[in-house]
């Protein structure tokens, strides 16, 4: 599933793009995804200019002289910017018209979501935590935030009303630069331990958003080029290869059914 580096790195790519182009035609392909396309999005985005780009938590927003364009990737979803005469693919499921282009969706399993919003107040931004980038994940938050929780810290970090974006991997491979084991529950952990981890989550999706993100399955930019991220993974993946600190093997748990990674003589 695209995370925040992924999404940060495609509404990067469509800033240079699309930035202050109008719509000349909206196609709906497919409507059923994760929650159904509603017919009337045609009427909302024809002829409105996107203004700029933003994004809230996994959600890319077009920002338009009237409205908001709200588009979430899902677990496999792409968006694409290409010719205008260049062919359809399978699972393009929703189209943007420009002049000289168009702007893709292509979604596979079908969990991605497209909404039309006339205002930023809807029920699946309302409740998430703060940007893991911004100011507001300041050194103290995670440890204040945990006082009360008994989940352990790897759902904890992964908990989008408690701070948004860090999924699996990145959760993983933060822990993992922390020296935290990731079954450890979130209310045992001391405040320096989060100190570090705040600033290695920080430092774990800057430098994924700079390569581009990570391309494992699914995921391209919207030049089509892979994310390169994958290649300076520490501990996601690796399963019974060598940890790079301590030569020791990486082990593979299923934690709130998911794959976690992590080192047992590292992660204590």
């Amino acid at each position: 599933m695209p995370e925040l580096p992924e999404v940060e790195t495609t509404k990067n790519g469509l800033v240079k793009l699309l930035s202050n182009k109008r719509i000349t035609r909206v196609e709906i392909r497919n409507p059923n995804l994760r929650w159904r396309v509603v017919d009337s999005i045609k009427s909302d985005l024809n002829n409105r200019t996107i203004q700029s780009f933003s994004r809230r938590g996994k959600y890319i927003l077009f920002n338009l002289d009237k409205g908001y364009l709200m588009i979430h990737l899902g677990m496999s979803g792409k968006i694409n910017v290409l010719d205008i005469n260049e062919p359809l693919k399978k699972h393009d499921h929703f189209i943007l018209y420009f002049k000289n282009e168009v702007m893709r969706f292509n979604d596979p399993r079908r969990f991605g979501s497209i909404f039309y919003l006339k205002d930023l107040s809807h029920k699946l931004l309302n409740n998430l935590g703060v940007e893991p980038l911004d100011e507001s994940f300041h050194e103290n938050y995670l440890f204040e935030y945990s006082r009360n929780k008994t989940q352990n810290v790897k759902a904890f970090i992964m908990d989008s009303k408690v701070v948004v974006g860090v999924g699996n991997i990145y959760a993983c491979e933060s822990l993992f630069k922390t020296g935290i084991n990731p079954r450890t529950k979130a209310n045992k952990i001391s405040k320096q331990r989060y100190l570090n981890l705040t600033e290695n989550i920080k430092k774990v999706l800057t430098k994924a958003i700079k390569a581009g993100g990570t391309t494992l399955q699914d995921f391209a930019r919207v030049d089509g080029k892979p994310g390169y991220f994958s290649q300076e993974l520490s501990v996601y993946g690796r399963e019974d290869k060598n940890c790079f600190s301590c030569n020791g093997k990486i082990r593979r748990i299923f934690q709130n059914q998911r794959s976690t990674f992590y080192c047992p003589k590292c992660q204590k």
